[in-house]
């Protein structure tokens, strides 16, 4: 009676178990190194290329950090005034604009054919269309641009035809299309994967319902499949908003964002701007970055959220 009262008094009293403590304690010991290396390369970096893109800091002043000049806004007024950067938004949006669309497309379609028209070797097409993802970028890039060489495999099939094929990656027209086409095949398994798992979790009761009720393929699909994937449909598109925004080891192994900057991305003039020693530049475009895939994520939000 005594011990149970004891314990009573203690929980009634707020005090911590010293059991309870100590556990408490090795857990935050355990937590403590990944706290740490996040504060150190996570935290610190970000505020200080905040802090970076509101002064004149360049690679001369880096011996001296705390000399650097603070002008504000106006770091950022220059960037967007500056040509090369705004050539370069025009590439990102166009990329965007037309890759995540088509990569959508594509990648539903597939995931459609899979769940209905293809039975037989359905894990075969899965693992074929799913092997560029796992595929390193760079080897990807590099086999691409011998693919897209004026005398490489594209032009050869072509020639065959009677088609006189241009210069994929060195024709200002073609080599911006060249970089979305490339794209989409390789992160169109991704999504079809994602969309595959969402085509299975539609109810067959109402597909089967609205056949009854004389709907057909299209009506299903508009009606039934759509609604359903909604959910799906906005994770792939935030997926792509991030990655293709962010697009840079195409230009960088493919063409060195040319030709006349016509494949210049926005995250390549950034990374062109560090290796300049334009710092504070190059930190101001990484935030403008930031908020443009921030602004397009709560658009998807938005666009693709249930009604439900």
């Amino acid at each position: 009676m005594a011990v149970t009262s004891l314990a009573a008094g203690s929980r009634t009293t707020g005090r911590p178990v010293p059991g309870r403590r100590r556990a408490t304690l090795v857990a935050y010991l355990f937590a403590l190194p990944f706290v740490l290396s996040f504060l150190v390369f996570m935290v610190f970096p970000v505020v200080s290329s905040l802090g970076m893109s509101l002064t004149d800091c360049r690679s001369r002043d880096i011996p001296t950090p705390l000399a650097v000049t603070f002008v504000g806004i106006d770091q950022y007024v220059d960037l967007l005034t500056t040509p090369q950067f705004l050539r370069s938004a025009v590439n990102t949006g166009y990329f965007v604009v037309v890759g995540i669309p088509l990569t959508m497309a594509v990648a539903l379609a597939l995931a459609v054919a899979l769940n209905s028209g293809i039975t037989r070797f359905r894990t075969a097409f899965r693992l074929g269309f799913y092997a560029p993802v796992v595929t390193s970028i760079v080897a990807v890039a590099v086999v691409w641009r011998f693919i897209l060489h004026p005398e490489g495999l594209l032009n050869t099939v072509l020639g065959g035809l009677g088609i006189q094929g241009p210069d994929w990656l060195g024709d200002t027209a073609w080599a911006m299309p060249s970089m979305i086409l490339m794209a989409v095949w390789r992160n169109v398994g991704t999504l079809m994967v994602i969309f595959l798992a969402g085509l299975q979790n539609v109810p067959r009761e109402l597909l089967e319902a609205a056949t009854i009720d004389g709907a057909g393929a299209w009506q299903r699909f508009s009606r039934v499949t759509a609604p359903v994937l909604r959910p799906t449909l906005l994770l792939g598109a935030v997926l792509l908003s991030v990655g293709y925004l962010q697009f840079f080891e195409e230009p960088f192994v493919m063409t060195r964002g040319g030709p006349l900057d016509a494949t210049l991305s926005i995250s390549y003039f950034t990374y062109n701007q560090f290796g300049f020693g334009n710092y504070a530049l190059a930190s101001a475009a990484s935030y403008v970055l930031f908020v443009v895939i921030a602004a397009l994520s709560v658009l998807h939000f938005r666009l693709f959220r249930s009604k439900d």
